[in-house]
């Protein structure tokens, strides 16, 4: 409303009660973008009868059927605002203006996200003294838990199993690595290892894409790394997805940890089963009660 509308003509001819209705009327058009368009049941449940009568008499609304030729025509029982769309946009421009301000705010955010994304990868990313050190530390824990000693006896058995010869291995852990170590000297990335790479991220981001903070790129980086310093690619394939299950970025530090963890033998691994027709070696409790036995059948006997 201009600030002059207190003494405009038409206001003061309809008079406060329908004027009260045209403004309640009028910021209902303008919510809900009708173009001036007034439902004869919103005038009615905002003002009366007589005086959406008063705003048609005064010129502020029109009915069906008037002659004004800048406004148009409403249906029966329905009523339009004079001049609406003079001093109001339309509906079209309307939404036009908050198509192009929700794509605004939609490429801020992905702008964001971006920045944030960036900032956090490069705080992921290990320092070079941090990944070899793990790497030592992984390789020292799997040679200790691989050089422990279990004795045939505690196995309860002294000699050969019962398997030997027949089954050499109960449960064969094949040699993961690679013919290079990963990380150290190896050939360039062999033909067709790009496209390894890309059939890999494929499976890893369908997986786990939507629960990383990383771009796609950096991930293919890293693999195609990996597979450039001779790593299997079913054994890559195993540690991206060690890391996806911790949510845990893809990296060649991160993935040196996954690898590590790989090849550590399981639990049980290294236990040799019992065999149950071996001669078993009694304790000093069943010892000495075989003893006892033994006198107690001479003292019998004599």
């Amino acid at each position: 409303m201009d600030d002059t509308a207190h003494v405009h003509p038409k206001l003061l001819k309809a008079g406060n009660p329908a004027v009260g209705l045209w403004m309640r009327a009028g910021a209902y058009a303008a919510q809900h973008l009708t173009e001036g368009t007034v439902p004869g049941v919103v005038a009615q449940l905002y003002g009366t009868a007589p005086q959406a009568r008063k705003l048609v008499a005064a010129g502020l609304w029109h009915a069906a059927g008037h002659s004004c030729p800048r406004c148009p025509q409403p249906s029966s029982g329905d009523y339009v605002m004079h001049d609406f769309l003079v001093y109001n946009p339309t509906k079209s421009a309307v939404e036009k203006d908050r198509e192009k301000a929700a794509d605004r705010q939609r490429r801020a955010r992905e702008k964001a996200t971006e920045r944030q994304n960036q900032t956090r990868n490069r705080s992921d990313q290990p320092r070079e003294s941090d990944s070899f050190a793990g790497e030592r530390s992984a390789e020292k824990t799997e040679s200790g838990s691989e050089s422990i000693a279990f004795p045939d006896l505690f196995a309860g058995q002294e000699g050969s199993s019962q398997r030997d010869g027949v089954d050499p291995s109960r449960s064969p852990r094949p040699d993961p690595s690679p013919t290079t170590s990963y990380g150290g000297s190896n050939p360039p990335n062999p033909q067709g290892g790009k496209g390894a790479a890309a059939a890999l991220v494929d499976d890893w981001w369908a997986s786990y894409g939507r629960g990383t903070a990383q771009s796609r790129t950096t991930v293919r980086r890293a693999v195609e790394d990996a597979l450039g310093n001779g790593l299997d690619a079913s054994l890559l394939a195993a540690a991206m997805d060690r890391l996806g299950q911790t949510s845990k970025p893809v990296t060649g530090g991160t993935l040196q940890f996954a690898l590590s963890e790989i090849r550590r033998p399981a639990a049980g691994a290294a236990v040799i089963p019992l065999n149950p027709h071996a001669p078993r070696t009694l304790g000093r409790a069943a010892n000495a009660a075989a003893v006892m036995a033994e006198l107690l059948g001479q003292e019998n006997a004599q």
